[in-house]
């Protein structure tokens, strides 16, 4: 390809023909930053192909068109698409969700719904918005950016799948699926197959994808096929506004599997989607008013509880906590000097640390009566024994001990890993009582949500997360071990901070408890186990936390014929329908997607593997990438030039690659992790540019 030269040394094509793959945020910003950084030189032309079968912008996931049941898990501040960093190539159009919300507010732009209008004019920066309305959003900004279009850029989108991605010889024609010569991938060009069996011939492309759908695991296949055998109701793991919620069948029970946040989007259209109402109760609450449309929801999950709900914060992390010791510069100085952490070893205690001190510092503030001696004195005494010690690292936490007993009454210690696992180590004779247990712990999060940074535990929570925003940033950078990813990262900490720290509004935990004392929702206990009973043609569920041995489970009429579930030895519930309150697996060698398929197949990319502490490779969950912009690896371990990769299908490279971009808070950190999704899309588009 010609190329033209300019006195400072930048190179730009004089024409380049790109290919987006996916045209949701992800896939926004990269045309955004394409736009950004697009200084052609004269008679330059930059042609966009963006290829998705559901409209660009929102994608997906975001359709304005969805339920405005669906909240997002963030507040107006937080989100954003256009990135805000001064070191980046200025935008041509587009703002922050908070922004465009203001703007729209004051100045209704004619194509907004009524129903858009009604949300935004309730709307606050603190508040949670719908998914729908963010999805208006993305919209809104892709159509800013359309309109602003520089000179010798054309955009195309081709609303449908792309099923394959060939690189070709450059010369060799459109359709040839040609590899150069001697079969080494260098930088050539891209045929880009379409579902109608168009071709798009490119230069690059960019591999957004999102979320995709994903083959069952074992246990999925044998209810999925016991559900057709049986003509029972099998939901399985699926993005929420693709449900037809109207075939879970009302004033029946219905199993929930899951209690994350998916979960709160299945209660939504089981209850106030079928015209039940909230109204403020007697008791400064809430209760819930049934329309006797809905089932009888029996939630399930690993914890027996949901996650914990989001404290009441002026900014996305609490301003009365500062990380001590989990901070960008002390990981840094692993770095600095050539060591790649380990988690458990390196990292966590750490962030431990700074958990402890959010606590108690927490506590001694808003509730001195729980220091038995002087709170200030308590405070020294706790901050010395958690300060690094060259020579006693092994005993830090044995010291943090005594001084913590030494001072502080028994009811108020911190057990960090147990908030995670409120129903740890309890057993319960009923269901009845398990229900009452969940509901009193439902009230009390709510209620410890209300108080904000005055809450010790809720600021514990508070420390975890902005230490969350620290490691994405230690992982994405330096990396860490492998053996520590797959066992500490992603084997135990992954999910005992989602379900402290990535929970969802606090409403949605007292709507919970109103549905539990209504009736509408029941609970199965930790640890359940399912089944399916063909004699009486049912799902199973139970708890082995719950009830107790065979009498219980021949008063549900389970005596006989169970399967999995009455190998629990509790209580067990039956019902007609199992939903999998959860998002489709973002495993890329399980995802159903005909492109990635291909791409594995033909050795393009390949997922990452990594070695346990035993020696042993295990396959992740993402691909094997090379940065800086991120690149796939083939199957011969080569770099695939001219081909990225953004989003969801980097989770082997970094961690918590679903969290959207983070605007910068008028108050607070800005950690570099907030916005790394944009500068992952500004790397990308200054590749492809050749900036």
């Amino acid at each position: 390809m010609p190329v033209a030269y300019t006195l400072d040394a930048v190179v730009i094509s004089q024409s380049i023909r790109t290919a987006l793959i996916g045209a949701g945020p992800r896939g926004t910003s990269v045309l955004e930053r394409l736009l950004a950084n697009w200084a052609p030189a004269p008679d330059a032309t930059l042609h966009i192909d963006v290829v998705d079968p559901y409209p660009a912008g929102p994608g997906h996931v975001w359709q304005p068109g969805q339920s405005r049941l669906y909240l997002m898990n963030t507040q107006s501040f937080y989100p954003t698409v256009i990135p805000e960093d001064p070191e980046l190539a200025a935008p041509l159009a587009g703002d922050t969700f908070d922004r465009w919300r203001e703007r729209q507010q004051r100045h209704p732009h004619p194509s907004l719904t009524t129903a858009e209008r009604v949300e935004l004019a309730r709307l606050g920066s603190a508040d949670f918005p719908s998914r729908a309305l963010y999805g208006r959003y993305l919209r809104s900004t892709l159509e800013e950016l359309l309109s602003r279009l520089p000179a010798g850029v054309s955009v195309e989108f081709h609303e449908t799948t792309a099923v394959s991605v060939r690189q070709v010889a450059a010369g060799a024609g459109p359709g040839s699926g040609t590899a150069p010569e001697g079969g080494r991938y260098g930088r050539g060009m891209f045929d880009v197959g379409l579902a109608g069996g168009a071709v798009l011939t490119v230069d690059s492309v960019v591999l957004a994808l999102g979320h995709l759908e994903s083959r069952l695991n074992p246990e999925q296949r044998e209810l999925k096929a016991a559900a057709e055998e049986l003509g029972l109701l099998y939901l399985p793991p699926a993005a929420p506004a693709d449900i037809d919620w109207s075939r879970v069948p009302a004033a029946k029970p219905v199993l929930v599997r899951g209690m994350g946040l998916n979960f709160f989007d299945v209660m939504g259209q089981l209850t106030e989607g079928r015209g039940g109402t909230f109204v403020p109760g007697k008791d400064g609450g809430l209760s819930y008013q049934p329309s006797g449309r809905e089932p009888v929801i029996i939630a399930a999950s690993r914890r027996g509880t949901p996650y914990r709900a989001k404290a009441a914060l002026a900014g996305y992390y609490p301003s009365a906590v500062t990380l001590r010791y989990c901070t960008e510069s002390a990981l840094a100085r692993f770095a600095a000097a050539g060591i790649q952490p380990a988690f458990d070893h390196d990292l966590w205690p750490l962030l431990h640390r700074d958990a402890i001190w959010a606590y108690y510092s927490t506590l001694a503030r808003s509730q001195p009566g729980a220091i038995l001696t002087d709170p200030a004195e308590f405070l020294q005494a706790l901050e010395e024994a958690l300060r690094p010690h060259a020579h006693s690292a092994a005993k830090w936490e044995d010291a943090v001990c005594a001084a913590i007993e030494a001072s502080v009454r028994p009811a108020h210690r911190l057990d960090l890993l147990g908030l995670a696992a409120p129903l740890a180590g309890r057993s319960f004779g009923s269901r009845a009582e398990l229900d009452a247990a969940v509901v009193e712990y439902l009230l009390d999060d709510a209620r410890r949500s209300a108080l904000g940074e005055d809450d010790p535990v809720k600021m514990t929570i508070g420390a975890l997360h902005h230490g969350r925003a620290v490691l994405k940033s230690a992982v994405a950078d330096g990396g860490i071990t492998d053996e520590s990813w797959v066992a500490g990262l992603r084997g135990w900490f992954e999910s005992f901070v989602e379900g402290l720290a990535s929970g969802p509004p606090a409403l949605r935990a007292e709507q919970l408890a109103a549905l539990a004392r209504a009736g509408v929702v029941r609970f199965v206990g930790p640890d359940p186990k399912f089944g399916v009973d063909r004699k009486a043609g049912t799902f199973t569920a139970a708890s082995p936390w719950v009830g107790s041995g065979p009498g219980s489970r021949r008063a549900a009429g389970l005596a006989s014929g169970g399967t999995a579930a009455g190998d629990a030895q509790g209580e067990a519930v039956a019902a007609g329908s199992l939903i999998e309150a959860l998002a489709p697996a973002n495993r890329v060698t399980i995802n159903e997607s005909p492109l990635l398929e291909q791409l594995l197949s033909e050795g393009l990319v390949r997922p990452r593997l990594m070695m346990t502490v035993e020696g042993v490779p295990v396959q992740t969950s993402g691909l094997d990438v090379a940065p800086h912009p991120y690149r796939p690896l083939g199957a011969n371990g080569a770099v695939t030039e001219g081909l990225y990769v953004l989003g969801l299908q980097l989770s082997a490279a970094q961690w918590g690659t679903a969290i959207a971009a983070e605007a910068r808070q008028k108050n607070g950190p800005a950690y570099r992790s907030g916005q790394r999704t944009l500068h992952d899309a500004d790397e990308i588009a200054r590749d492809i540019l050749g900036r």
